[in-house]
């Protein structure tokens, strides 16, 4: 054999070698799936009726659902079987929970700790600081005007201490700071500057003191900024920044929550892609928290002296919702690594938050009047049934 076949054949060897470095560089840095998946929906019922979400999805991710205290009675059973995370859809929210200064609404939120504590469910709270369903007390000084920032931040101490100190050591997670950012297109309004808290303090300084004290009241517990609308890229990229921000600061932040109120035709594979890779760009974890999908694309249009007729659950948008499950679900197992839950936002079609929205999803114009429109946006369906997009979900 000539020189040259000797040494074509090493540095034929060597491109191989770093050709196969690289792949492997960038499959440790790209989540890939274990196995090829189809992109034509199963939604073949599996024999094995007792398994639930939560069996499903064992080896990926909690499975959780948002109650209220009227569900974990009424959907007691089917809670207990699919899922294995719940959360407290309005029960820990400030405006409730803490009305007046010196008065707490403890029982709705007990009796779902209780709940769960009692079928071995692991539960999230939700939430410590949001600018809607607050309590305005904290904005108003001892005289009648408006209160002071110390003042504030001390009101804002006690009652995290108060209500993560009461959960202590029950709570895996706390959605400590919701929807903070502005939705808007403007990509130089950072912050939701018709909140009280921005009005009051005109920095974001009242986030960072929110997670710091989280953290010293439960300092095992996980802190979450949770938001929606977080794949649309003007917000995505103002999030990104406010992490960014947090992370240099050493605040004690561990995950960010994507709501995921999202319709049949937003948002696209490549926006959730985008959006979950700055997240784990920066180290940090990832939950689904609030995950519906309507079957509509935008809010009813109304006609003044015509009633609203409801379409229904029509073979039409049962195919395109399945098909969205599918994929997001998809996209779910491949990020199983850096995803620690998936929540949906109520229990069944039976009654979802968006059926007072005239259909509409988050961040979506409510229509003034309010309309209702059934959403169907869930996997069971009005009779708490399991839909075909469930089986989509779970057959992989």
């Amino acid at each position: 054999m000539s020189n040259y076949f000797i040494n074509n054949g090493a540095n034929k060897g060597m491109l191989i070698v770093a050709a196969v470095a690289t792949a492997l560089s960038f499959s440790q840095c790209t989540p890939k799936q274990t196995a090829t998946v189809s992109s034509v929906p199963n939604t073949t019922p599996q024999a094995d009726i007792s398994k639930g979400l939560k069996d499903y999805f064992n080896d990926d991710f909690l499975m959780g659902v948002a109650v209220s205290s009227r569900s974990i009675r009424t959907d007691s059973a089917l809670i207990i079987k699919e899922f294995n995370s719940v959360t407290a859809e309005n029960d820990m929210k400030v405006g409730i929970i803490h009305p007046a200064e010196n008065r707490y609404n403890w029982k709705n939120a007990d009796d779902i700790v209780a709940f769960a504590e009692r079928h071995h469910i692991k539960i999230r709270g939700h939430n410590l600081l949001w600018h809607k369903q607050g309590a305005d007390w904290m904005f108003v000084g001892p005289d009648g005007k408006p209160a002071s920032k110390e003042l504030v931040l001390q009101r804002l101490r006690d009652h995290i201490h108060t209500v993560v100190g009461r959960y202590k050591g029950k709570m895996y997670v706390w959605d400590v700071v919701n929807e903070a950012i502005d939705d808007g297109p403007d990509s130089t309004v950072m912050y939701r500057e018709s909140s009280p808290w921005w009005t009051t303090f005109k920095s974001p300084e009242f986030i960072e003191a929110a997670f710091r004290y989280a953290h010293e009241a439960d300092p095992s517990a996980k802190l979450y900024y949770n938001e929606f609308n977080s794949e649309r890229p003007v917000k995505r990229e103002k999030i990104f920044k406010l992490l960014k921000k947090l992370k240099a600061d050493h605040v004690p932040i561990d995950g960010v929550g994507f709501q995921a109120h999202w319709t049949v035709d937003r948002p696209n594979a490549e926006q959730i892609r985008k959006a979950l890779d700055e997240v784990i760009s920066l180290g940090l974890e990832v939950q689904f928290t609030e995950l519906d999908i309507t079957v509509h694309t935008k809010p009813a249009e109304i006609t003044p002296g015509k009633p609203l007729v409801d379409p229904g659950y029509t073979p039409e948008v049962e195919a395109k919702q399945i098909a969205k499950y599918k994929m997001v679900f998809d996209i779910f197992r491949q990020y199983r690594k850096h995803i620690k839950a998936v929540t949906f936002w109520n229990v069944s079609d039976r009654g979802s938050w968006l059926d007072s929205r005239g259909g509409g999803s988050a961040g979506d114009p409510i229509p003034s009047p309010p309309v209702f429109l059934k959403a169907y946006p869930l996997l069971f369906d009005v009779n708490n049934q399991r839909k075909k997009a469930y089986w989509a979900v779970v057959n992989n």
